[in-house]
């Protein structure tokens, strides 16, 4: 992320807005968003997630800033909505009680673990999201998935799942990348206001 994304105030009314839009416009429904802020031209990684009833509906991203942060959203929102391979397609009459969360990441910073004990004691949880490699396998884990495993043990056992590994496996070959998050979502905003 650049200075000038860190330092925007206002840039999560602005995020949320604009998935919704996005994913608004893909179900036929007209929605505006602005889209002249100048941090939105940006690169920027981030990820799109849709919550339904406090349950996941789907979470789309991207680890690495490849286009600008408005291109990334849009896409990412209309990916979370109509082509996450665990969930249907979202309807139109699921879009109002949708829940959106954008999630802004930061460069990607290795973890240099030789073990998973010592990858445990390096993480910091409800902090660090984290990044598992192995051969052409990679999965990861946003910081608030902590919320829902919050003992390093279940949380790297699951991440392997996520990965394609067994849950009791490590391999010198294993790399752990971190980032951290700053994140909006819209029950968060819609509590706040007045």
């Amino acid at each position: 992320m650049t200075d000038a994304v860190v330092l925007n105030d206002d840039r999560g009314p602005v995020l949320l807005t604009l998935a919704r839009a996005a994913i608004a416009s893909t179900l036929g429904q007209e929605l505006q968003a602005d889209q002249s802020a100048p941090w939105l031209r940006a690169h920027g990684a981030c990820f799109v997630t849709l919550t339904r009833d406090g349950n996941l509906r789907g979470c789309i991203g991207g680890l690495e800033a490849r286009r600008p942060l408005l291109e990334e959203v849009t896409t990412f929102a209309r990916a979370a909505a109509f082509d996450d391979p665990r969930f249907p397609p979202l309807s139109a009459s699921e879009l109002a009680s949708a829940r959106i969360e954008v999630s802004l990441l930061t460069p990607l910073e290795p973890v240099p673990a030789r073990s998973e004990v010592e990858a445990h004691r390096l993480v910091r949880p409800h902090v660090d999201g984290i990044v598992m490699e192995w051969r052409q396998r990679r999965g990861t884990f946003l910081p608030q998935v902590w919320e829902k495993l919050p003992s390093p043990e279940d949380f790297f056992e699951n991440l392997k799942l996520k990965t394609g590994l067994p849950r009791d496996f490590w391999s010198e070959e294993i790399r752990l990348f971190r980032y951290q998050v700053v994140k909006w979502s819209e029950a968060e905003i819609t509590e706040a206001a007045p």
